[in-house]
């Protein structure tokens, strides 16, 4: 018996990978993925643009090394770089190149338009519903 919890679960995933399908589409113009847009997004938030990758992995729910994978094709194309941290040689460091800026500047407008485009058959207080009950889940 599928349980109305579980009818949830479906929903949402469901629902989470249409939508990351339809994102990572118009995504395609500016050649990365939603998942690698999520990491420029956090570097552009973190003070100086770096932060560990320890500390990225985390905020982009990614494991250490998944995200290790994740920066190898964005370093080799120019919108991360590596840096060393000048206190301990043992973590290392991920920088949002000035590449890496541009392109995030032009994917987050493609994102918000398309997060308007995917949430509009619903009303502001529909949004703001599901807003919170997804907050609730984490």
């Amino acid at each position: 018996m599928i349980t109305p919890e579980m009818k949830t679960l479906l929903a949402l995933e469901s629902a989470h990978a249409s939508l990351l399908k339809q994102v990572d589409a118009a995504l395609s113009v500016h050649g990365i993925r939603f998942t690698e847009f999520l990491v420029l997004h956090q570097l552009s938030l973190a003070p100086k643009e770096v932060m560990r990758r320890v500390e990225l992995a985390d905020a982009v729910g990614l494991t250490a090394s998944g995200v290790t994978r994740l920066l190898l094709p964005l370093e080799k194309i120019g919108l991360v770089t590596k840096e060393a941290n000048p206190r301990d040689a043992r973590v290392s460091l991920v920088k949002l190149a000035p590449g890496g800026a541009s392109i995030y500047a032009d994917a987050l407008r493609t994102v918000q338009h398309s997060a308007e485009a995917l949430l509009q058959d619903l009303d502001p207080g529909q949004s703001e519903q599901l807003l919170n009950l997804l907050q609730a889940l984490r």
